[in-house]
């Protein structure tokens, strides 16, 4: 049981394009066609992703095991805890559509609906994700402790050393190229 409701760390970026992309056809089927029964799939895959990333969500195991296999593109692993962030986010956004649909004002779903869909197009298309940037920007903050996401704290010198090794690489290929045969 403790396996079943445990969130993947790290995360494999393609496939959460994969289940963003996804996201967004949902999103925009929901605001098209104005279906508010679509709103139930939409909620039940957040909370189902927070809870136990692709293991509980139709969608996720789609993606995960038919998808993203059948994809020209090697995994890129990522850190997991911002990753459930922007999950959550989705969850209190697509909930929020739900209840405002049923309860309260449908034009407020839509809203929170498009919302969602702007952020699964960022993700998808970009691969820039909102509630990841959120999650570093609350992690720099303090609200987030650093022990919540150890790989996060490190994206930093990790981008200076690959910067670093790049341009080791850059200086080495003229040395290369002038000591090789017929220069």
């Amino acid at each position: 049981m403790k396996t079943l409701f445990k969130f993947p760390n790290p995360v494999n970026e393609v496939a959460a394009r994969t289940v963003a992309a996804g996201i967004l056809a949902l999103c925009l089927a929901v605001l098209v066609f104005r279906t508010p029964w679509l709103l139930w799939p939409l909620a039940y895959g957040f909370l189902a992703r927070v809870a136990s990333g692709p293991t509980l969500s139709p969608w996720g195991q789609f993606a995960t095991r038919v998808i993203v296999p059948a994809l020209p593109f090697a995994p890129r692993p990522v850190p997991g805890p911002p990753k459930r962030f922007a999950q959550g986010m989705g969850a209190v956004m697509s909930v929020g559509a739900l209840v405002s649909y049923y309860a309260w004002s449908p034009i407020a779903a839509w809203v929170l609906v498009a919302l969602i869909a702007v952020a699964a197009t960022l993700e998808s298309v970009f691969g820039i994700c909102l509630g990841c940037l959120i999650f570093g920007r609350l992690q720099r903050w303090g609200v987030i402790p650093d022990s919540v996401c150890e790989a996060c704290n490190a994206v930093g010198p990790r981008i200076a050393a690959a910067a670093a090794a790049q341009a080791r690489a850059a200086e080495a290929a003229p040395t290369a190229a002038a000591g090789a045969p017929g220069t």
